[in-house]
């Protein structure tokens, strides 16, 4: 289940801290709580995702973005995610989230987030494709920063967000079926 009350809890948090800009992190601080974990007792690695979600809202309330999406009619979707998990959060453990956008290219606008132990390890880490869409499709980032009314520019996206992008790119898609998972001659088809 969605969680509605920690979506208004933060949201209310949000309204009342300091504007951000665009390439400034939203920081915040959460609980694990026995509805966030998994059987092992820690924190289950699909609530990651929904709090992470959560993260990227406050970050467009705190930025004006949202303001901008609900004025023209767009929506965000996440189009790719990778997550690398380091370090366990545990039930009822305290941490530290932090969300930023990193940059943009033609399409796609790259998202940073982390979540932090109390003892300053990080316990996982993703990096987000997100898109801005409407009812024809993407709209290209160039066109949300001027509608957003911000005079920037993207910042070289570092080189392992680059890597990741070319990884992606060489993805095929529509995935094979399943009857074809083994055949190299299918895969090399598809790659070409």
């Amino acid at each position: 289940m969605y969680p509605i009350v920690r979506l208004l809890k933060d949201a209310v948090i949000a309204s009342r801290q300091p504007r951000l800009a665009p390439l400034d992190t939203h920081v915040s601080r959460h609980h694990c709580w026995p509805w966030d974990i998994d059987i092992w007792m820690e924190l289950n690695n699909g609530r990651t995702l929904t709090l992470y979600d959560l993260g990227r809202t406050m970050l467009t309330l705190r930025t004006g973005l949202a303001g901008v999406l609900k004025r023209e009619g767009w929506a965000v979707a996440v189009a790719g995610t990778s997550i690398r998990y380091r370090r366990r959060i545990k039930a009822f453990e305290r941490f530290e989230m932090k969300s930023r956008a990193i940059g943009w290219d033609a399409r796609f606008i790259y998202v940073e987030q982390g979540m932090w132990k109390a003892n300053g390890d990080c316990a996982n880490h993703a990096l987000l494709r997100t898109v801005v869409t409407d009812n024809n499709g993407i709209v290209p980032p160039e066109r949300v920063i001027k509608a957003w009314k911000q005079d920037i520019n993207s910042p070289t996206l570092p080189d392992w967000v680059q890597a990741w992008c070319d990884a992606e790119d060489k993805r095929p898609w529509p995935p094979m079926a399943d009857e074809d998972a083994g055949r190299d001659d299918v895969r090399l088809a598809s790659a070409s």
